[in-house]
């Protein structure tokens, strides 16, 4: 009977151990919900609150140079994606997959190699998120909000 219980337990142990090893590794990657999410809240305002690094969070998995500026009436960041990402069609899509993912309210209306555009909101108060190449080998996020 002990053998039995100490043969349980051992198991019950070890399945945890692998369960806890697992999630640890599934989401050690930096998430961009956060700036993505203070950066559309900011949009009503101008964007007056943000900082350049308020962006940084959105290009941050993908590459570690981002350039992120804000006007009245944009808001907008561009970094050159890691070699690991693939090519700039496969790191927009994964930025786009973000973007769906964090911002589920968000109409996803335009999904092409070139550019992906999403936007929130009422037609007179829209918040615009538009994700373009930039060049060679760099890509640009643009919030905008009327």
């Amino acid at each position: 009977m002990k053998t039995c219980r100490l043969s349980a337990t051992a198991f019950i142990v070890a399945s945890l151990v692998a369960l806890l090893s697992v999630s640890a590794s599934a989401d050690d990657s930096p998430r961009p919900c956060a700036a993505l999410k203070r950066i559309v809240a900011a949009a009503p305002d101008g964007f007056a609150s943000l900082t350049p690094d308020d962006g940084k969070g959105v290009a941050q998995p993908y590459g570690d140079d981002a350039q992120c500026s804000g006007a009245h009436r944009s808001f907008q960041c561009t970094w050159t994606p890691h070699q690991a990402v693939g090519s700039d069609a496969d790191a927009l899509e994964a930025v786009a997959a973000d973007i769906a993912s964090c911002l589920p309210d968000a109409t996803h209306d335009q999904n092409s190699p070139g550019r992906q555009h999403f936007y929130l909101g009422a037609k007179n108060q829209r918040t615009e998120i538009t994700l373009t190449p930039a060049g060679s080998n760099r890509l640009r996020l643009v919030v905008s909000g009327r």
